[in-house]
């Protein structure tokens, strides 16, 4: 495959993984897995293709690889249509900086524990 994408999986279900294949079959081939044995691969068929050494130091974290020989802007228009709004969960880290005004609130310190 000449055309590839890097994309970040974090918070991303297996419904939804299955409906991005289901919906990119016949155009695209998405492989996710370890980091190290993406790396192996990559470094497995430098000799076929040296361009590929360029992402070697892209894939950190829960990404995966998508490879296309057909019009990039295609596939990535298929991706972010199936690109969907999660709600917050405790401990995930916001894709979007989120900010609170600052306003008065009719809670007394002993009322705020919760918020610990």
């Amino acid at each position: 495959y000449p055309k590839a994408f890097i994309v970040n999986a974090d918070n991303v279900g297996s419904k939804q993984m299955q409906q991005i294949r289901a919906a990119l079959r016949g155009k695209a081939i998405v492989l996710m897995g370890k980091n190290t044995m993406m790396r192996k691969s990559i470094r497995g068929h430098l000799d076929k293709n040296p361009a590929l050494e360029k992402l070697l130091p892209h894939i950190v974290g829960n990404v995966g690889l998508v490879f296309t020989k057909g019009d990039l802007g295609e596939v990535r228009t298929l991706l972010l249509d199936n690109k969907v709004k999660a709600p917050a969960r405790a401990g995930a880290i916001a894709p979007v900086p989120v900010m609170v005004p600052k306003q008065a609130t009719v809670l007394g310190p002993e009322k705020t524990s919760f918020f610990q």
